[in-house]
């Protein structure tokens, strides 16, 4: 078991005359962009790993990402279960492409089957960049620490001027309520963001009016 835990700290085990390492890490850039440069429009969408089929964001998911393919976009996730499943299923379901960027986990992460575009990263930045890079809209489903990252890193991108805009939308106004309040009562009020960097995030519930929502912006 120790060998096995030391083998998933991979920034971690960087050592000198290491290097050679880089090498694998530009292979996973290689192999992702080869891999997702023909898929279209598409959007990423991420959530919690714990959820199961029988939960209301679970089936919340699967029908925002059907409408997505049934309207020309390819669906992006992190490959995994949860939200991932869900969307990838959604959309694989509804004909689409179903696209499950899955990251290589010893105890934690199997790739969910309804994927029909997997790649396997071991890399979480490498993961991160793809996620982005061919998203055309990120939807954020409830979710735990992976997913407030993700959120948060496209936010601060977005921000920063380091990717275009896109449509950032959280749904579920009860789960992520509390957040935007918290932002807007804290973090502005002590002068630590602007006014128009709330614009950047939108907040949603109904599946119609996130696929509107994405094509005011987007041309499929």
């Amino acid at each position: 078991m120790g060998n096995l835990m030391e083998k998933q700290f991979l920034v971690d085990s960087f050592k000198k005359g290491e290097a050679w390492r880089l090498f694998k890490i530009i292979g996973e850039f290689v192999d992702g962009i080869e891999s997702l440069h023909e898929i279209g429009k598409a959007v990423t969408i991420f959530g919690s790993s714990r959820l199961l089929p029988e939960d209301p964001v679970y089936k919340k998911a699967e029908a925002i990402a059907a409408l997505f393919a049934k309207n020309g976009f390819a669906v992006m996730t992190g490959g995994g279960g949860g939200i991932m499943e869900a969307a990838n299923k959604g959309a694989a379901e509804a004909g689409g492409t179903s696209v499950g960027l899955n990251i290589i986990l010893p105890y934690e992460q199997k790739p969910n089957p309804y994927a029909n575009i997997t790649i396997d990263f071991n890399y979480f930045f490498i993961r991160k960049v793809m996620l982005v890079k061919y998203a055309t809209a990120y939807i954020i489903m409830p979710g735990g620490y992976g997913t407030l990252d993700e959120f948060f890193e496209a936010l601060t991108l977005i921000q920063t001027h380091r990717i275009k805009p896109f449509p950032l939308i959280l749904v579920g106004s009860e789960y992520w309520g509390g957040l935007i309040d918290w932002i807007k009562e804290r973090v502005l009020k002590e002068h630590c963001i602007s006014e128009e960097n709330l614009d950047i995030i939108q907040i949603m519930d109904e599946p119609e009016e996130i696929i509107k929502a994405v094509q005011k912006i987007v041309i499929v």
